[in-house]
């Protein structure tokens, strides 16, 4: 059997294999030799998250992941006191939730490779425009995301994972680095356009590359079309299938 990738998070991840997305671009680079298995929940915090290891990550598993990305926060962040405050979880607390998902997921298999993956940042504007867009006058008078709240979340998540010996991801600070990232890299504020898709793909194939699984050096799970022997195919399946 192949092994799996999971990708497990919250609507950016759910989001990642529609067309351009950074999950499909990972599932293209793994073909053949890994499964892309997506886990992803529009709308769920880390909070949330723990509800679902026990399901998603059953302990005893004689097939765990080779390794899962971890990719909450941009929920969590959401202000309290404004529209989205059902979704609010203290900073302290996601910091926390974040350390029970990798305790479980190192249960499961003390070698699996779990990558901390930050929120994006937050286009304060880009959200206003989405939000009218939909409710006109009705939309919200004030953000129910700030950028800079967005921040320390990530900073918190960075933390951990350095905390823990563990990779990261610092989606915050990295589209950042890009001018006119608001509208570059996020579609409505908050979700991923082509482009931030793109930069998501890019983070996430080269912390799995510069670990342990670089696509390139890894075996097909049946052999190539080349390798078969045509006359006697039994034979090329009966030596070279892993």
């Amino acid at each position: 059997m192949r092994p799996q990738i999971v990708l497990f998070g919250d609507s950016i991840t759910e989001q990642s294999f529609r067309s351009g997305g950074w999950g499909a671009a990972l599932a293209d680079t793994y073909s053949r030799k890994a499964d892309i298995v997506l886990r992803g929940y529009g709308g769920y915090t880390s909070r949330l998250a723990l509800f679902l290891l026990q399901y998603l990550f059953p302990l005893g598993s004689t097939k765990p992941p080779v390794a899962t990305t971890v990719f909450f926060g941009a929920n969590d962040a959401a202000l309290a006191g404004r529209t989205s405050e059902r979704q609010h979880v203290p900073v302290e607390e996601y910091k926390e939730n974040l350390r029970r998902i990798v305790h479980h997921l190192k249960e499961c298999s003390s070698t699996m490779l779990v990558v901390l993956v930050t929120p994006p940042p937050v286009d304060e504007e880009g959200r206003m425009q989405y939000a009218k867009s939909l409710y006109g006058e009705k939309a919200m008078e004030l953000p129910e995301r700030t950028n800079e709240m967005a921040g320390v979340y990530a900073r918190q998540c960075v933390e951990l994972a350095r905390e823990l010996g563990l990779p990261s991801i610092n989606l915050w600070s990295k589209m950042q680095e890009t001018e006119g990232w608001e509208k570059k890299f996020l579609s409505d504020g908050l979700h991923l356009t082509a482009e931030g898709n793109a930069v998501v793909y890019q983070e996430v194939e080269r912390v799995l590359r510069e670990a342990w699984l670089p696509a390139s050096e890894m075996p097909n799970d049946f052999p190539h079309h080349s390798q078969i022997d045509w006359k006697h195919p039994e034979k090329t399946f009966q030596q070279q299938c892993i």
